[in-house]
């Protein structure tokens, strides 16, 4: 089907017009954000839901996103290819993962608007399918060497290095690669550790432990709530934990219906998450969340959201809802939450201890969220206040276009924040 098309085009006129009545039947003034938020009552919108998704645009010369007072921006790379995640290496240079979400077959009318939408978007086409390394060797803030650190990947996201094995959070399963000390770069074709079910959610995060024996991998969902049976879902909507020395994987937590950012908070020793959550019931209903993560967990997805509210559109499981986990901090509804890297105090001047959020921005509700970096302060192990504005100016003031959307955040060796704009397809650095 022509994703471009005048059909294409008329489905997403309908849903534009659909935007059009839910705005003027009253939406959520507040963003359900904190502890204990204030949630909307679900408001389940039909066979067609809102649709709406800027314009791609990208920055023209001299713009750039606006940083918080005290704060500059620069571009420390440009030129590259939608590029989503990034790793930090010991010796301080920066890999970036360039992939994108392919083209599928469009399995209904509204499978073929969201296509078409998203390619208008930039957010759907080929995928480089690569990790570039970036140097900044001079330590002017900017990246004047860039090569192919690794390529013929398979929609590649999360990186680690742990000692002499590079890993690879490709698509379709985690793959690792020979780096022995001294070498340029991974060698060899890679070996795949553990299969992961590509499509639908596509992103596949990656983790060390602090101790450098177990690798925490994020898994998404393939639809929004189970749309195609449980039994399509079998380990997805996780966090999988993988045994570096016996190749044991497991699924660690569960009902996490898109973990992709993961981070240490360092007092405790805790792992956090930041989590998409699912759509269809509203602009705030349910907001995407910031939790800790438990062993053995189970937050909810597809059953229940939040505290324990029923999604009735899903064939229920009354043991599973019972048992099901409260996140811990929500993020607004479907700010699409994707970066997440912990800030120790005063690293950016003035900034205290906290999770720094990437928020790529909303495509499913009638007045647009996310798109900005935001920081969630900690005090004791625990968000501790509201979240602040970090990056801002992402989005156009009348939500028609988007000059850049953040998705990975990660803290330079020089203590920068590093963003990777996969529309912009730049990566901003942030200093005081």
């Amino acid at each position: 089907m022509d994703l471009t098309g005048p059909f294409a085009r008329a489905v997403a006129l309908v849903g534009a017009t659909m935007v059009a009545v839910r705005r003027l039947s009253g939406v959520p003034s507040v963003q359900a954000v904190g502890a204990a938020p204030a949630i909307p009552t679900a408001r389940p919108q039909g066979a067609l839901p809102t649709l709406k998704m800027p314009t791609a645009r990208g920055w023209r010369a001299g713009e750039a996103p606006v940083a918080a007072p005290g704060l500059k921006v620069n571009a420390f790379a440009t030129g590259l290819d939608h590029p989503r995640w990034l790793e930090v290496m010991a010796d301080g240079s920066v890999l970036v993962a360039e992939a994108l979400q392919e083209p599928s077959k469009p399995g209904s009318l509204f499978d073929l608007a969201m296509q078409s939408t998203m390619k208008r978007a930039a957010a759907l086409g080929r995928s480089a399918n690569r990790i570039t390394r970036l140097r900044d060797a001079d330590g002017d803030g900017i990246a004047e060497a860039r090569d192919v650190f690794l390529d013929g990947l398979n929609q590649p996201f999360g990186m680690a290095r742990v000692g002499e094995t590079f890993y690879v959070g490709n698509t379709d399963g985690l793959v690792a690669f020979a780096y022995p000390e001294g070498a340029d770069r991974p060698s060899g074709p890679g070996r795949r550790l553990v299969a992961f079910k590509p499509r639908g959610h596509w992103t596949r995060s990656l983790l060390a432990s602090p101790d450098g024996r177990r690798l925490y991998v994020g898994v998404g969902s393939l639809s929004n709530i189970g749309d195609r049976g449980m039994a399509e879902e079998e380990g997805r909507a996780a966090i999988w934990e993988v045994d570096l020395d016996s190749g044991a994987a497991r699924i660690f937590a569960a009902g996490l219906r898109n973990p992709v950012g993961l981070a240490w908070e360092p007092s405790a020793g805790v792992l956090w998450t930041v989590v998409n959550e699912r759509d269809g019931l509203g602009d705030e209903t349910p907001p995407d969340y910031l939790t800790s993560v438990v062993e053995g967990g189970f937050y909810g997805w597809p059953y229940c959201y939040w505290d324990r509210v029923v999604d009735d559109r899903v064939p229920q499981d009354p043991a599973l809802v019972a048992k099901a986990r409260t996140p811990d901090y929500a993020l607004g509804g479907h700010t699409a939450s994707l970066g997440l890297c912990w800030h120790p105090a005063g690293t950016l001047p003035g900034w205290p201890d906290g999770m720094i959020v990437g928020q790529h921005g909303s495509w499913n509700r009638s007045t647009l969220s996310g798109y900005r970096v935001v920081f969630v302060p900690f005090a004791a192990g625990r968000p501790a206040g509201p979240p602040r504005d970090l990056l801002t100016g992402f989005l156009s003031p009348d939500e028609k276009h988007s000059y850049g959307r953040p998705v990975g955040v990660a803290l330079a060796k020089d203590g920068a924040l590093l963003v990777a704009d996969d529309v912009g397809n730049v990566v901003w650095r942030v200093t005081g």
